[in-house]
């Protein structure tokens, strides 16, 4: 171990506390853009007969907005079960590339930690945890992955997901359809704001076009959501091909 490697707060016995607030000022900003799509989701959930009490509990035991937008696409009475889950898991397949991006900052985490924080992992914690590990790494600190902040970016999104996918249904059909009103642009909004702080210069996005490139082509020519593997796994290839070059 480098001399020059210094230890998180909660390793050296002092708070983690200033660590978790750290946290959640950084996902502010972002988190203020899920409000919007969080009810758009959830009032489409109710329109498609979903009660108030289902609604979080889909949203809580599936945390992953994409897959459940997918899933209330398919809904139909009665739903189709294995279709449903089908797609879940295709839509999620994205997943296992992230755990697999974060998870060489994680050898000093117990599995007992590890694999709780990351059922709270989405798109957006899941980019604020691995930047943060990125400059901690390059900054010689040890353990790079700081669970406390991790744990402030990712919980508030969790929270803010589930209370508004359920205000969505509460009020959604006061509402009527909320689309016209522009919220449905927060979801794009938001994932610009994410790859714009992940920004490394032109060589480094080539991955990034490819896999873009490939998912439209694979939305336009293929029906389904089979976009979404595509472009993951040609990213992926690409990534692994051009990385050689960079």
């Amino acid at each position: 171990m480098s001399t020059t490697q210094t230890y998180l707060p909660q390793q050296a016995g002092e708070r983690a506390s200033p660590e978790f607030w750290r946290g959640i000022v950084s996902c502010t900003p972002v988190l203020l853009g899920i409000v919007p799509y969080a009810l758009v989701l959830g009032a489409q959930a109710a329109e498609k007969g979903l009660s108030v009490v289902e609604v979080p509990l889909m949203t809580g035991l599936n945390f992953a907005g994409g897959s459940e937008f997918a899933a209330i696409q398919l809904w139909t009475s009665p739903p189709h079960i294995l279709l449903i889950v089908a797609i879940t898991f295709l839509v999620n397949s994205r997943h296992l590339l992230m755990g697999a991006a974060l998870a060489p900052f994680l050898p000093q985490l117990p599995k007992r930690k590890a694999l709780p924080a990351l059922f709270f992992m989405c798109d957006e914690s899941w980019a604020l945890g691995l930047a943060d590990s990125k400059k901690r790494a390059s900054a010689g600190r040890y353990p790079a992955f700081s669970l406390p902040y991790y744990l402030g970016a990712a919980l508030p999104f969790y929270l803010t997901w589930v209370v508004f996918t359920t205000l969505g249904a509460v009020f959604g059909p006061v509402l009527g359809n909320v689309e016209p009103y522009g919220f449905d642009m927060a979801f794009p909004a938001v994932f610009l704001v994410l790859l714009r702080g992940m920004w490394k210069g032109m060589a480094r996005a080539r991955p990034w076009i490819v896999s873009l490139a490939v998912a439209a082509l694979t939305y336009l020519l293929i029906p389904g959501a089979w976009y979404v593997a595509a472009g993951a796994l040609s990213g992926l290839v690409s990534a692994y091909i051009l990385s050689g070059d960079t």
